[in-house]
């Protein structure tokens, strides 16, 4: 099937797969109104200063937690009335994931782009009916697929009248409990005429167990080798307070390292312009 992609892809005034890094930067998941508008405020002040593109993401509802336990946001509608007050407030385009087709329609009506998780990457009912929206879709590499078979779901996309499409790198597993990222990914992806994303949050994580865990320390290093690599856009989950927060606290940036955190990525990504051949 020849696919006819756009290799720009705008959200607003924010393009993907331009000469500047783009970011998506927010919490995990929707802790309450008043997080996610100071939240936003703080990600939008450090982002316009360094002249990042960027789109603010949450989740209004976490629908692959491992418990029945965990923290899974405010749901569809309560979430998706936070995210239209951030988007109006702060002035900044949203994205959140959806997971059936069912949420799609009232889920676009605010979203300024889809996300698929991964999990869901190879689900073409789902992928059909975000392609359907009109809206850019931002489809995660699945960890148990091959950065060459994200062809499959640009396919189904494409097919639904679909141009505007991100895939992002997620890491990919490793045997139990553990993810690598193999950075040739990134240009395999990039190769099909798409933007990519980097996803720094959840490469960290060491998934298994009640509630998955991570290391952040690894952030800086899989994000610089991500940007030298190619990658478009990075893909951010921050939080105030990582270690208190609801979901994914021990692979969230603290908001207070993310302006030094990106200018090392800027600095990457003007060289590899520079180098590119």
């Amino acid at each position: 099937m020849r696919l006819r992609l756009e290799k720009e892809v705008r959200v607003g005034d924010v393009v993907f797969g331009g000469r500047r890094l783009a970011l998506i930067a927010g919490p995990c998941v929707i802790e309450s109104r008043e997080h996610c508008l100071k939240t936003a405020e703080r990600i939008k002040l450090i982002a316009d200063e360094l002249r990042v593109p960027m789109v603010f993401k949450a989740s209004y509802l976490k629908a692959n937690r491992s418990s029945v336990r965990s923290f899974r946001g405010p749901g569809l509608e309560k979430g998706l009335k936070i995210l239209s007050a951030v988007k109006k407030t702060i002035g900044v385009p949203v994205l959140s994931d959806v997971h059936c087709q069912s949420e799609v329609r009232e889920a676009a009506q605010v979203l300024d782009m889809i996300q698929v998780p991964a999990f869901l990457c190879r689900q073409t009912s789902l992928l059909l009916a975000c392609g359907a929206t009109g809206k850019p879709v931002n489809v995660k590499k699945g960890q148990f697929i091959a950065p060459e078979d994200t062809q499959y779901a640009l396919e189904k996309l494409a097919s639904s009248g679909c141009r505007n499409v991100l895939l992002t790198e997620r890491g990919t597993c490793f045997g139990y409990h553990n993810l690598i990222v193999d950075m040739r990914g990134i240009m395999t992806m990039r190769a099909m005429g798409v933007p990519v994303a980097f996803d720094v949050t959840h490469s960290l994580q060491r998934p298994g167990g009640e509630r998955a865990s991570g290391d952040r320390a690894f952030a800086a290093t899989l994000a610089r080798a991500a940007v030298a690599a190619g990658s478009d856009a990075l893909f951010v989950e921050t939080h105030e307070k990582p270690e208190s927060a609801l979901s994914d606290s021990e692979t969230m940036l603290p908001i207070s390292s993310l302006r030094r955190f990106l200018e090392d990525m800027i600095r990457i990504r003007e060289a590899f312009l520079e180098c590119s051949f």
